[in-house]
């Protein structure tokens, strides 16, 4: 265990804001924008979302690291989030199937941690006053010297953070119980949304974040993916164009999360930057065509603007909206074979009540190239 483990630690926030606590994972500082994650288990797939790349995480659970952690509960090779703040820190764990604990984990992983702080007021204010940039440190006390530390980190409203997280080289997952083909765009994508569209009989095609379009069309593909991923999406320029060319190719689509947010850019609306965004596996999403309600899985700081989409009756139609602020969960272009949503219908973690999404893509492709068997 590292000796630095229950020393003290500090956390300052960009408006000056400061929280004293006690460290966990590695000796360090690290600087991020702070959000905070509403969900009560799943942890570690939390962690390893690529979506989170550059932030600082606040779990609002109180025990974190109480089941410890197992190699196959990730969402990428590695952690993604710049720092972990947290209220309990548990270094026992109950689990007899885990590889380690939650500190050896984030020893292996290089993270910093501080806990033992009232993460309900770190909560509230973030609530409160927004999303910010903020410092952890364990090594350094002086708040002038942290303060400018934190004076050169850059917003995350303008920055572009796909290209640091996608795949260096295209990759296969093969299915040989269908030939139908899947190019997706990785922007940070998740391996359970890769599981999904693989348990729904796509032969999936990854490809690096900035890959042109004439170069997934070499492989012909039957449909398009685009991925969730961190960022301000509007600073996406290359995605958007390959967007906007692949609605013009006419080729069935599906877009969750960034995807969802580059295809609303592609076809006009803009992005707005939220207070403090939806991180959580409890947002109430209502399916708008259907009536029904999802409770859904969510992890976004930009969202479409309501107003423009609203406004753009016929180019899209508003398919899903959330019942807490009526922002946008889900769109369909009107004239193309194409939807996104805002939310993660994989679930990983969550409840399952969006898995649909996935079998509904698979049905719509398989409609447009004359498939009578619909798999699923």
């Amino acid at each position: 265990m590292s000796k630095n483990f229950r020393e003290p630690a500090i956390l300052l926030l960009k408006d000056g804001t400061v929280f004293h606590g006690k460290s966990a994972g590695i000796i360090g500082t690290t600087v991020g924008e702070i959000c905070f994650n509403t969900g009560m288990t799943g942890y570690q797939e939390i962690f390893t979302d690529p979506s989170y790349y550059r932030q600082i995480l606040v779990m609002t659970n109180v025990h974190i690291g109480n089941y410890g952690t197992h190699q196959k509960e990730v969402e990428s090779s590695n952690i993604q989030i710049a720092g972990l703040v947290c209220r309990n820190f548990s270094d026992h764990f109950s689990r007899l199937n885990t590889d380690s604990s939650l500190q050896e984990y984030l020893e292996m992983n290089s993270l910093v941690c501080i806990h033992d702080i009232d993460t309900r007021a770190l909560v509230r204010h973030i609530r409160v006053n927004g999303a910010m940039n903020a410092i952890i440190s364990n090594e350094q006390f002086d708040i002038q010297k942290l303060r400018e530390l934190l004076d050169g980190v850059p917003d995350m409203h303008g920055l572009e953070l796909a290209s640091k997280v996608t795949t260096k080289q295209i990759y296969d997952i093969p299915n040989t119980e269908n030939s139908v083909r899947l190019a997706v765009l990785d922007f940070g994508i998740k391996s359970s949304i890769l599981k999904q569209l693989n348990q729904h009989h796509f032969n999936v095609r990854v490809f690096p974040a900035q890959t042109n379009i004439s170069t997934m069309l070499d492989w012909k593909p039957d449909a398009f993916f685009l991925s969730n991923g961190p960022g301000d999406p509007s600073s996406m320029d290359y995605a958007i164009q390959t967007a906007s060319q692949i609605l013009e190719s006419g080729k069935p689509a599906f877009g969750i999360c960034l995807g969802h947010q580059i295809f609303g850019l592609a076809m006009g609306i803009k992005t707005v930057k939220m207070l403090n965004g939806h991180r959580g596996s409890n947002h109430a999403v209502l399916n708008l065509e259907t009536g029904l309600g999802e409770i859904t899985c969510q992890n976004h700081g930009f969202a479409l603007d309501t107003e423009q989409v609203l406004s753009s009756k016929h180019k899209i139609s508003l398919s899903h909206i959330n019942l807490n602020d009526k922002s946008v969960e889900g769109i369909r272009i009107n004239d193309r074979p194409v939807f996104s949503v805002q939310y993660h219908p994989e679930a990983g973690p969550g409840p399952h009540d969006s898995r649909y999404l996935f079998h509904q893509f698979s049905s719509m492709v398989n409609k447009e190239l004359g498939i009578s068997q619909i798999l699923n």
